[in-house]
């Protein structure tokens, strides 16, 4: 190594060890005291800059939070359950009487009024029927007597051409037998003549007894002859099918051409205004549970909450699952509810009770406990507390904190202990 080199490292040596005499030892040992009497004035704690150092520990960085108060207030008490919709009447409509389809009016999805038409038979067959009653039963009028257009209750009986003609021979035979009574009293016939006498006025008796009868047989065959002619009226009435309440097509089974059975199921009609809310009501919860409570419900891909009334109570409990059965009546004018869907609801059971209620965005939840920050001689402190009822954006407090006691709204990774200061 050259003699300039050897200088110019002995040159760095000194320099390097004279800024270490100016700038080492003894002013840091000066400083470490007075930052030693700093934190024995101070209790063992120094902030500089916003930092809090405690003794053998890290410093904490003052934190800025905002503040809630928690609050009192009053909340419904609910039920909260799962449950079906189910339409409020469903039925296999088909007809009572068979023949061929001549005409399907609805299918799947239509919307029907009751009374509206849904499906109808050929009407060949039974306007014929109709026809054929009416020309019997006119048959039996005539036969009885009855005067066209006259009701079937004018009929006199005592009027009938065989009745009529029963009296006739009656009148005759009476009379020959009280002449030949006379003639025999004078002896001028025969015993045997005023007992042949005797016989035909029996006979004339009894055909008039017949005649009575017949009439009276022709006035029931007339009430026949009505009644087939009503039975092939409704017949043909029947061969059309109708709504019986206004509703939805659920099911359509046929179409025009097919040839039906009497009761084949054409279509399944069904009302979904109001809807049936079933639910299973757990066994503890269902004391509270009357009819008239308030519903609410929400229901899978539909952000509204709909609303009902609790309409029937089972009279016992399930043994299966311990379980209530029951119905509320959800109005559905609008047809936005669907049958068979899954809802979840809420039954109150008391219009309001007495609650602390704090901001959700307060509660952290971790490892299924849930707690609070409140604020307590301007450091962090945790409480754990036991959360009620979820009421918009607050949640209520059954158990850790009073009503009035500050919370830390977003209180994200903040630590018990941590120094705080409010939020202006």
């Amino acid at each position: 190594m050259s003699i300039g080199i050897r200088a110019a490292l002995a040159l760095g040596a000194a320099l390097s060890f004279g800024l270490t005499l100016g700038c080492g030892g003894r002013p840091a040992a000066r400083g470490d005291a007075a930052g030693g009497a700093d934190r024995a004035g101070t209790g063992g704690i120094s902030a500089t800059a916003g930092m809090v150092e405690r003794d053998g520990r890290p410093p904490l960085p003052v934190r800025e939070v905002r503040l809630a108060t928690a609050e009192r207030a009053r909340l419904p008490r609910t039920v909260e359950v799962t449950g079906t919709l189910a339409a409020d009447e469903q039925v296999a409509l088909g007809l009572k009487v068979a023949g061929r389809l001549d005409r399907m009016a609805v299918d799947l999805g239509s919307r029907v009024r009751a009374g509206a038409l849904l499906a109808r038979l050929a009407p060949a067959d039974f306007t014929l029927r109709v026809a054929q009653a009416q020309n019997a039963l006119e048959q039996a009028r005539v036969r009885l007597g009855l005067a066209p257009g006259a009701p079937d209750t004018a009929a006199d009986l005592e009027q009938t051409a065989g009745v009529r003609q029963a009296d006739a021979l009656l009148l005759q035979a009476r009379t020959t037998r009280d002449r030949v009574a006379a003639l025999f009293a004078q002896q001028l016939v025969s015993r045997q003549d005023l007992d042949a006498a005797e016989a035909n006025l029996a006979v004339a008796e009894a055909r008039r007894q017949d005649g009575v009868e017949e009439a009276r047989n022709r006035q029931a065959i007339v009430a026949e002859r009505r009644a087939e002619l009503e039975l092939a009226r409704q017949q043909l009435a029947d061969s059309t099918l109708v709504a019986p309440f206004d509703g939805v097509v659920r099911e359509r089974r046929a179409v025009a051409g097919d040839y039906v059975a009497i009761g084949q199921a054409l279509v399944v009609l069904v009302k979904i205004d109001p809807l049936r809310l079933r639910l299973s009501i757990p066994e503890r919860d269902a004391r509270g549970v009357a009819a008239g409570q308030a519903v609410a419900l929400t229901v899978e891909g539909d952000p509204d909450r709909h609303r009902g009334r609790v309409a029937r109570i089972s009279p016992a409990i399930s043994e299966d699952n311990r379980t209530l059965l029951v119905e509320a009546e959800v109005p559905n004018r609008d047809g936005s509810l669907r049958p068979g869907a899954f809802a979840r609801a809420e039954i109150v059971v008391e219009a309001a009770t007495p609650a602390v209620l704090v901001p959700a965005t307060s509660v952290i939840t971790f490892a299924g406990v849930d707690k609070v920050i409140g604020v307590e001689g301007g450091r962090a402190k945790e409480h754990m507390v036991r959360t009620g009822r979820r009421a918009g954006d607050r949640v209520e407090i059954l158990d850790g904190i009073a009503a009035g006691e500050p919370v830390v709204v977003e209180p994200g990774n903040l630590v018990s202990g941590q120094p705080v200061r409010a939020a202006p």
